[in-house]
C-alpha cells in the first residue's frame, strides 16, 4: 500500500458515478430485459476510462475502476456464485421507526429503487472464476502510462453479503459467514496477486446495530461484530496485510443515523482486523467527532488510517481548510506518514444512486486534493 514521507496522499472508497447511458443499460439488465451485450461492454469500457480521467484530473493518488461493471458493491457476487435465488425483502432500518417521515429520501433514490438481492438458498460455490480477472485486466490496462498513481479494487466482505443476501440454507449466521469467507478468498487472492490493493467493503460492521441485528441487545450486537471481524481475518489469512484495506461505514443513505452504533463501542474489535488500511466515515455529522475515539483507543503500530474527510451523501463541496483540519486530527494519532485522505463512502454504491451530482463528485475530489495539499504544507512545515 503506497504511502508518502513528504505529503498526504488521497483516495476514495471505490464506487463513482456511472454515465447515464451505462446506468440505463444496467438497469434494463437488472430488470430482466434483453440488453445488447456488446453495447453494454463498450459502455463499461468508456465509463472506466472516464472515471479514471476524472480521478486523475481531480488529483487523486490511489484510484479505482469506479466499480462501473458492477450492479452494486455487494450484489455483484450473485453473478459469480451459485447458491442464491428468489428475492429477499429489504431490511428495515431501525431509525425509520422513530422518524418514518424521512423514509421518502431513501425510497425516491433511483439506485435504491432498482436494488434487489436474493436469498441464500443453497451452498455458496464459485461459478465464474473469470469475472474478477476480467475486471482486473481491464482496470490495469486503463492504468498503463499512469505510474504516478496506485490502483485499488473493491470486493464485498462476507458480512456485507450476508446482511443483504439473507440466509435460508445454513444452520446459523456463523456457518453462513465462514462459507462466504471461503468463497470470497479466490477473489481477494486474485486482486492482491494482480498487484492492485484489495479493499474489502464492510458496512456490516457499522450497520449491524441498526440493520442486520437491530432486534438484539447492544452486548449481543458487539459479539456479532466481533465474529464478523474474526471472519474477515479468516478470509484474508495468508494475504500481506499491507496490500489490504477495509472500509467501515454506517450506511450510505440519507437518514437520521441516530441509531448508529458508536465507534467507541466497536473500536477494539475493528482495530484487531488484519488489513493494514482502515477506512472510516469521518465527516458525516454522526461520526465526525470520532477521531478522538481513535486517539484514545490505542491504534496498533503500522495501521494506516484513511478517514473520510469528504461526505458521500451531500452536494456541499467541503472547504479545503476543513479537509486539512480533519486530516491533521488523524495525523496526530498515527503520524503524518500513516494517513491517507479519503471519502466517507462510495458515490455510486448502487447503479443510479443520485445523492450527489456527478459533476459535484469530481469537484469534491478536487477539493479533497487541495485540502491534502494544505495539510501537507502544515504537517511538513
Amino acid at each position: 500500500m503506497r504511502t508518502s514521507t513528504d505529503r498526504i496522499l488521497t483516495t476514495h472508497t471505490g464506487s463513482l458515478p456511472r454515465p447515464q447511458e451505462l446506468t440505463g443499460l444496467m438497469h434494463r439488465k437488472m430488470e430482466g430485459h434483453p440488453v445488447d451485450e456488446d453495447k453494454l461492454a463498450a459502455a463499461i469500457e468508456t465509463a472506466r476510462a472516464d472515471v479514471l480521467d476524472n480521478q486523475l484530473n481531480a488529483g487523486v493518488d490511489v484510484v479505482s475502476d469506479g466499480e462501473v461493471s458492477k450492479p452494486s458493491y455487494v450484489t455483484y457476487v450473485t453473478d459469480r456464485f451459485d447458491g442464491f435465488g428468489g428475492e429477499a425483502q429489504p431490511l428495515g432500518l431501525a431509525e425509520f421507526a422513530d422518524f418514518p417521515e424521512t423514509t421518502h429520501h431513501v425510497a425516491a433514490d433511483p439506485g435504491m429503487q432498482h436494488a434487489k438481492a436474493p436469498y441464500c438458498v443453497d451452498k455458496v460455490t464459485l461459478r465464474d472464476t473469470e469475472a474478477v480477472h476480467a475486471d482486473i485486466a481491464a482496470f490495469k490496462k486503463s492504468l498503463q502510462g499512469h505510474d504516478e498513481v496506485e490502483g485499488f479494487m473493491t470486493a464485498a466482505s462476507p458480512g456485507a453479503i450476508a446482511m443483504y443476501m439473507i440466509n435460508r440454507h445454513y444452520g446459523d449466521d456463523e456457518e453462513y459467514l465462514y462459507a462466504l469467507a471461503d468463497a470470497m478468498k479466490y477473489e481477494y487472492q486474485a486482486i492482491v496477486d494482480s498487484g492492485l490493493v484489495l479493499q474489502i467493503d464492510c458496512p456490516d460492521i457499522g450497520c449491524a446495530a441498526h440493520l442486520a441485528y437491530k432486534d438484539l441487545t447492544l452486548a449481543d450486537v458487539v459479539k456479532k461484530i466481533e465474529m464478523h471481524i474474526d471472519v474477515i481475518n479468516h478470509a484474508v489469512d495468508g494475504l500481506a496485510p499491507d496490500r489490504v484495506r477495509m472500509h467501515i461505514c454506517w450506511g450510505n443513505y440519507l437518514s437520521t443515523h441516530h441509531r448508529d452504533i458508536e465507534l467507541r463501542t466497536i473500536a477494539a474489535a475493528v482495530l484487531r482486523a488484519k488489513p493494514q488500511g482502515l477506512l472510516l466515515e469521518a465527516s458525516n455529522p454522526r461520526h465526525a467527532h470520532e477521531w478522538a475515539v481513535l486517539a484514545d483507543a490505542g491504534v496498533p503500530d503500522g495501521k494506516i488510517l484513511i478517514p473520510g474527510v469528504i461526505d458521500s451523501k451531500t452536494n456541499y463541496i467541503e472547504h479545503p481548510e476543513l479537509i486539512a483540519q480533519r486530516i491533521t486530527n488523524y495525523a496526530g494519532i498515527v503520524g503524518r506518514e500513516n494517513v491517507i485522505a479519503g471519502s466517507d463512502c462510495g458515490f455510486g454504491t448502487l447503479v443510479g444512486m443520485s445523492w450527489v451530482s456527478p459533476r459535484v463528485v469530481w469537484a469534491k475530489l478536487a477539493s479533497l486534493a487541495e485540502g491534502a495539499r494544505l495539510a501537507s504544507n502544515t504537517l511538513w512545515a
